[in-house]
C-alpha cells in the first residue's frame, strides 16, 4: 500500500473516525483505525462494535492495500507533522512508514483481515433531514438522557417518525425533553438510539442545511453524510410512553423572560451547592417570582418580573434541571405551566411549539 495525502485532510479524517474508538475493548484490533487505499481514494474506519464510523479522504493512491494502525499513536503523529503532503507506505514485517518532508516514522501495524466487518444495511427505510435541524434537535434533548445504568433504555434518545413529524425524546426520571420538526415522510418509525452515539453524530454534523440520510434496520441505524457514514446499534426494549407523562391541564401559567430568569437562578444556585440537590425555591406571586436558596453556605434571594394567569404557587426544584432546560431553549420568552407545588412543571417557548420540557419538583418536608 502506498498513498500520498494532504496532512490537513488526513488529520480531519482521523479525527472523525476515532470518535468511534473508545479504547474500552478486549479486542486490540479495535484500538486501531482501519485504512483502505483503493482507486476511489482513502477510507478510514473506527469502531467499538456498538458504533462504527467510516469516512472517505481524498488521496493519491499509488498502490492499493489495507492495514490497521493504532489510532492514538497514528493520530498524534499526523497531528504533529508539518502542513505538507504525507506519504504512507507498507514495508515488510507489518511495518508502516510515514514520511512528511524531513520526518520519517516507522510504526507497527495490524492485519486488516482481523478487523470486524461493518453491519450491512439495506437502505430501504430512509428519512432525510437537514444537518442543522438534526444537530439542533440532539442538542435540545441529549442533556436529559439518564446517566444511571439501571434503566439502559433511558440512556438513549427516542427517535420517532409519526404523523409527518420527527420527534426526539429523552428523559431520566426527573425531567423530560421533547423536540419536534415537520418531516415530509409517511413512515412510522420508533427506535431508541444510544445517547453517546447521538452526541458523536452531533459533533460531526455541521450547521448547514445539507441533507443527512438516516436509514433503519431492526438492530441498527445509519447516518449517511455523503463522505461519512455512522452506524450504531439500537437499544433493545420499549421506550416510556412519554405523552402520558405530559399533563393535559394546568392551573397556573407564567410568562417570563428567559435570560432574566436564567441569570436569577444561576446567582441563587451559588448558595444551593450544599449536597447534590441544588435546591432552590420559587414563590410565584402576582407580578414577580421570588427565587430563594438557603444552605450552610448562606442565603440568596432574587426577584424576577413575570406575567401570571392563575393562583400563585410555591414550588422547589433542583436548579441544575431548570438551568439545563433554559440553556437549551432558543426563545427570549418562555412559558411555565403548573398545577401545584408537587406536580410537574412544563416549560416551552412562548411562540414556538416545537420544543417542550417537563421538570419534576422537589418535595419539601414541611
Amino acid at each position: 500500500m502506498i498513498f500520498i495525502c494532504e496532512k490537513q485532510k488526513l488529520q480531519e479524517g482521523i479525527s472523525i473516525a476515532t470518535k468511534a474508538i473508545t479504547g474500552k475493548t478486549t479486542m486490540p484490533i479495535l484500538e486501531g483505525i482501519y485504512i483502505s487505499a483503493s482507486k476511489e481514494g482513502l477510507t478510514l474506519i473506527g469502531s467499538d462494535m456498538d458504533v462504527s464510523i467510516e469516512t472517505k479522504v481524498c488521496a493519491e493512491v499509488q498502490e492499493e492495500g489495507k492495514v490497521v494502525i493504532d489510532a492514538k499513536i497514528f493520530g498524534e503523529i499526523i497531528r504533529k507533522l508539518s502542513n505538507a503532503e504525507v506519504k504512507i507506505e507498507t514495508l515488510e514485517n507489518d511495518i508502516i512508514q510515514i514520511t512528511c518532508e524531513k520526518s520519517v516514522f516507522n510504526i507497527v501495524c495490524m492485519n486488516a483481515t482481523d478487523f470486524p466487518a461493518l453491519p450491512s444495511i439495506n437502505e430501504d427505510v430512509t428519512v432525510e433531514v437537514p444537518q442543522n435541524i438534526i444537530k439542533n434537535m440532539i442538542k435540545g434533548t441529549s442533556f436529559a438522557i439518564a446517566q444511571d445504568e439501571t434503566r439502559p433504555i433511558l440512556q438513549g434518545i427516542l427517535f420517532e417518525v409519526k404523523n409527518k413529524n420527527l420527534n426526539l425524546v429523552a428523559l431520566d426520571g426527573y425531567r423530560l425533553a421533547v423536540k419536534s420538526e415537520f418531516l415530509d415522510n409517511n413512515n412510522n418509525i420508533e427506535v431508541v438510539i444510544p445517547g453517546k452515539t447521538l452526541n458523536e453524530v452531533s459533533k460531526i454534523l455541521e450547521d448547514k442545511d445539507d441533507i443527512v440520510k438516516i436509514t433503519f434496520t431492526p438492530n441498527h441505524i445509519l447516518f449517511n453524510l455523503s463522505d461519512t457514514k455512522i452506524i450504531s446499534r439500537l437499544l433493545d426494549g420499549k421506550f416510556v410512553n412519554y405523552l402520558s407523562l405530559l399533563p393535559q391541564e394546568h392551573k397556573l401559567l407564567v410568562n417570563i423572560n428567559k435570560q432574566e430568569f436564567q441569570n436569577g437562578l444561576e446567582r441563587a444556585s451559588l448558595m444551593a451547592k450544599d449536597g447534590n440537590s441544588n435546591l432552590i425555591k420559587l414563590d410565584f406571586q402576582e407580578e414577580n417570582v421570588i427565587i430563594t436558596s438557603n444552605s450552610q453556605l448562606g442565603k440568596a434571594r432574587e426577584e424576577v418580573s413575570i406575567n401570571m394567569q392563575g393562583e400563585g404557587v410555591q414550588i422547589a426544584f433542583n436548579s441544575r434541571y431548570l438551568l439545563d432546560v433554559l440553556k437549551n431553549m432558543e426563545e427570549d420568552e418562555v412559558v411555565m405551566e403548573m398545577t401545584s407545588g408537587v406536580s410537574p412543571c412544563v416549560i416551552k417557548g412562548k411562540n414556538m411549539s416545537n420544543a417542550k420540557y417537563l421538570v419534576l419538583p422537589v418535595r419539601l418536608i414541611r
